[in-house]
């Protein structure tokens, strides 16, 4: 195991000083780590990209190029993320004229999803900044760690779909369509 980043003093004198063993213990904890790991993934994206778009609507964008006429059900489970919150990043994507929400004539509740020129502008314009932000996530790394790393976790991900409140739908989008 690795040293923890930062030690506190123990006192028997204190009781309120966290120990040493306790602030050890919260760093060998994998879902602490994760935590940690998605702050500063969450906090270089911004540095990067905030400007232009939230890591959320990023995702729903790049859905978007390899379904273009989704329904925002199938989006929500291919960007895992609940419907609610996926109904209503659309919207605000709608809003800025990144993609629009048309009307399934087979199904008038449903919209089909297609991304506008102006998304697809965004998201070339997003291409330097997110090998910005993935070059400072790998600062350090050699290229075998970068692969293994991500091997790894994208293992965690894939056996732990299943406990997510917003699971992964693991199926592809069955309703794609081209835009008339």
């Amino acid at each position: 195991m690795t040293k923890p980043i930062f030690k506190m003093q123990s006192s028997s004198r204190n009781s309120d000083v966290v120990s040493e063993t306790a602030l050890t213990d919260l760093y060998t904890q994998p879902g602490h780590l994760l935590r940690r790991a998605h702050q500063i993934a969450a906090s270089i994206f911004h540095d990067e990209l905030g400007s232009l778009i939230t890591p959320v609507q990023y995702a729903v964008l790049r859905i978007l190029v390899e379904n273009p006429g989704i329904d925002q059900v199938s989006l929500a489970g291919l960007v895992a993320i609940d419907t609610s919150t996926a109904a209503s990043v659309a919207g605000r994507l709608e809003e800025r004229e990144l993609l629009t929400r048309d009307v399934d004539p087979n199904n008038r509740r449903q919209r089909k999803l297609f991304l506008t020129e102006q998304g697809r502008a965004l998201l070339r314009k997003t291409h330097e900044g997110n090998q910005r932000l993935h070059q400072r996530l790998f600062e350090g790394f050699s290229l075998e760690e970068e692969q293994q790393f991500m091997q790894l976790l994208t293992k965690l991900v894939h056996i732990n779909n299943f406990q997510s409140r917003a699971p992964l739908a693991l199926r592809q989008a069955t309703n794609k369509a081209e835009k008339p």
